[in-house]
């Protein structure tokens, strides 16, 4: 599978469970929102139960307090006053909550202030028949019940309780169908969610199962590919060693082979140079000869310089003009040939790792560049730096190489500062190697590393060998080499190594 495709799949997963996760989500808000509307449906129903009790618990009052009435006219029984009054002192305050349960509706509220008059007025005529009855005047009062009864006021009481009941059966009708319908809808969206849960909890299962399946392939795939790989890197491993072995080989013999013909070239330029002399003072005496000037003495030392006029006088100082810039060809060239031959030989040579403080190696180093450093007006500090298990004579030649690079390049009559810093990090140990030095143009930055090549001025004697130097025997030391600089800015070079080598990687470079 490739990546597109991957990518893909792996946003198409999100997607779909993002999608899950938002269908989840309106569920439960519908799922909140019916239920608490079902709530409210029902205690609307309940509110209209309670207003029906409340009309029929005033019916029932008013019913109790005329019976006690007229059983306590007919017998003068205490019981039937007592019962009359507890009934009396119930009417009002049923009335009140029935007028506050009804507040909310405008017909009912309607429906009660037309009832509380002619309650008030049945409990007055109440009042003056017991007050008839306790003076002992019961024609009047029999008289006063009888006018009551042809008034209505009981049956005009009765007939707006009626229609409050009917008001209220029929909301109750109406709340309760509504509530069903809340109710219904809450259960069907509960069952719709519950299934999607259901099938997102499959569907989230069939993508884990996918992609289980996919890594566990992709596993494998990949052990495929490590064993395969292993084997091809130690194959390329084996051909790289041998190749650098037979290059390592080679250039030990170009290199011994063309000392030969360079000492011949020395030594034949140095007979040339010792022959000038008898040459030139040969060309001196012909041309005097020619001339009237008197002879050279045939006892004359032989390093005595004839005296040349003219074109002759030219043509030694020629002669001589070559002969140097031979011999410093030659010098150049036998310092890169000792070069060479110093790197195949320390290619060939097998690392031992031992313990290193690497704060004492360095203080050594330092302690052999001293008069260096004072003629350059230098401080080098050393700053605490981390043990290492590793090569010392390796560690040694790089140290070497960037101190002195660090002396060789600083500016000019400005004093040098050079700081040797370390730590450690996941079992590495990174040294930095800074200066206030002239700097390195960022555009030469990996060029510096290269054999025979050189960055700015060439005003320091060198052949261009150091930092090739340096990184070959980091990376066989398992670590790496960067540089961070900038013209008139200082250079900082940053070795990682790993804090302690290990046989695994010994003499992997050779």
């Amino acid at each position: 599978m490739t990546v597109d495709a991957t990518r893909r799949r792996a946003i198409g997963q999100i997607a779909l469970l993002a999608a899950g996760f938002l269908v989840l989500v309106a569920i439960s808000v519908a799922s909140v929102f019916l239920v608490n509307r079902a709530r409210e449906d029902s205690a609307l129903v309940v509110h209209t139960v309670e207003v029906e009790n409340q009309i029929n618990t005033v019916l029932l009052e008013m019913r109790r307090a005329e019976s006690a009435a007229r059983g306590y006219l007919l017998t003068y029984g205490a019981q039937f006053l007592a019962d009359h009054e507890a009934a009396i002192a119930r009417v009002v305050p049923d009335l009140d909550r029935l007028a506050q349960l009804t507040s909310d509706d405008a017909v009912q509220t309607e429906n009660v202030r037309r009832l509380r008059p002619l309650i008030q007025q049945r409990l007055s005529q109440f009042a003056e028949e017991m007050e008839l009855i306790k003076r002992s005047e019961q024609g009047k009062a029999a008289e006063l019940v009888r006018e009551a009864a042809a008034a209505g006021i009981s049956e005009s009481i009765r007939d707006i309780a009626s229609a409050m009941l009917a008001e209220e059966d029929r909301l109750f009708t109406q709340r309760t169908e509504k509530a069903d319908r809340t109710q219904v809808l809450a259960s069907s969206v509960t069952i719709a969610g519950s299934s999607c849960v259901i099938a997102l909890a499959a569907l989230s299962i069939f993508l884990v199962r996918r992609s289980a399946r996919a890594r566990d392939a992709a596993e494998a795939r990949l052990r495929d590919i490590n064993l395969n790989l292993e084997s091809t890197v130690e194959e390329r491993t084996a051909d790289l060693r041998e190749a650098n072995q037979e290059i390592q080989r080679f250039a030990y013999i170009v290199s011994h082979d063309l000392r030969s013909p360079l000492v011949n070239i020395m030594g034949f330029t140095s007979e040339l140079e010792e022959l000038r002399a008898d040459i030139f003072r040969r060309i001196a005496t012909l041309a005097r000869s020619a001339s009237s000037a008197p002879r050279v003495p045939e006892n004359a030392s032989d390093d005595a310089e004839p005296a040349l006029e003219g074109a002759d006088k030219q043509l030694s100082a020629d002669f001589s003009e070559a002969l140097g810039f031979i011999k410093s060809s030659i010098g150049k060239m036998d310092r890169l040939i000792t070069a060479i031959l110093n790197l195949t030989r320390e290619g060939r040579r097998e690392f031992q790792p031992v313990p290193i403080d690497p704060r004492e190696l360095i203080e050594g180093i330092v302690a052999t560049m001293a008069h260096q450093a004072a003629e350059a007006n230098a401080q080098i500090r050393i700053e605490p730096l981390p043990l290492v298990v590793s090569d010392r004579l390796a560690l040694e030649q790089v140290f070497s190489n960037l101190i002195d690079n660090a002396l060789k390049y600083l500016k000019p009559g400005v004093p040098g500062e050079i700081a040797v810093k370390g730590r450690t990090r996941l079992g590495f140990a990174i040294f930095e190697i800074s200066d206030n030095g002239r700097g390195i143009d960022p555009k030469d930055h990996q060029r510096i590393f290269d054999l025979f090549r050189r960055a700015g001025a060439q005003d320091r004697p060198g052949q261009g060998i150091g930092l090739a130097h340096v990184r070959a025997l980091v990376r066989r030391l398992g670590g790496t080499i960067s540089v961070a600089s900038e013209l008139h800015s200082g250079t900082t070079f940053t070795i990682t190594l790993p804090a302690r080598w290990s046989d695994s990687n010994r003499n992997r470079g050779s």
